[in-house]
């Protein structure tokens, strides 16, 4: 394990889905990722929106923040039930990744967002898709429920179609909303833990939007399903969440 340099996760999920934002948090970081090539190359940031504009991803490019350099990160771009081509894509890189023999380009785990703003349809053909098909092996999947705060809204009009006023609305929101995020998060448990190959873990997110969201539910969810302890410490010691959380697991160790 001394010889992995950085924390390498794929970023999976549909377009929308926060993934950026995430990735910010995680960073400690309001600017865009420096994107390379497989090669270490720079890549200039207009070419790739560029060809992102045209609907060109290559999910090999590393996002990388400067305020964070110990986190690399590939983005899926998302793929839909339909599109054979993205999915192989997509599977020979997970594939490819999770064997290969150089140990700083192997990916340490998977994140799959799922957008509560879609809570209508959180588990599509392409999440069963991905999770019936896709063997990433001893790479650990983590679903990621993110803009779970969409559900505020609907916890009001909910509230609002029962009879309550706007007032009596908003005093029951927040636990409103805490129970459509139960009955949502145990709906995309069961569908997906049927599948063959389902997550290792799943992770409810909330806020990201603000500058100072709190992180380190995701960082102690990841690394509560890394399957080798060498590689929690690195994904431990290179987020800057928690502190607390670097103390927790240097006494486990």
């Amino acid at each position: 394990m001394k010889h992995i340099k950085r924390f390498r996760i794929l970023v999976m999920g549909r377009a929308n889905a926060g993934k950026t934002t995430i990735l910010q948090r995680v960073c400690n970081s309001t600017d865009k990722p420096e994107i390379f090539d497989g090669e270490g190359n720079k890549i200039d940031n207009d070419i790739v929106q560029g060809t992102l504009m045209r609907g060109h991803h290559d999910i090999k490019h590393e996002l990388v923040f400067k305020s964070n350099p110990g986190f690399v990160f590939h983005d899926s771009c998302g793929f839909e039930a339909g599109s054979t081509q993205q999915f192989d894509q997509m599977r020979s890189f997970v594939v490819d990744h999770a064997a290969t023999e150089k140990v700083n380009d192997r990916v340490h785990a998977i994140w799959f967002c799922i957008p509560m703003t879609d809570y209508h349809r959180t588990v599509t053909a392409a999440e069963k898709k991905f999770f019936n098909e896709c063997d990433t092996g001893h790479v650990p999947v983590i679903v990621l429920l993110t803009k779970v705060d969409a559900l505020y809204l609907t916890a009001i009009r909910e509230l609002l179609d029962e009879g309550l006023t706007t007032v009596e609305a908003k005093e029951r929101a927040a636990e409103k909303q805490g129970k459509l995020l139960e009955k949502w998060l145990a709906h995309v448990k069961d569908e997906l833990d049927k599948c063959k190959y389902p997550p290792k873990g799943y992770v409810t997110l909330q806020k990201m939007h603000q500058e100072k969201a709190d992180c380190t539910v995701l960082m102690e969810g990841t690394a509560n399903v890394m399957n080798e302890e060498g590689l929690q410490m690195i994904l431990v010691s290179t987020q800057q969440s928690s502190i607390l959380l670097c103390i927790e697991y240097a006494v486990r160790k």
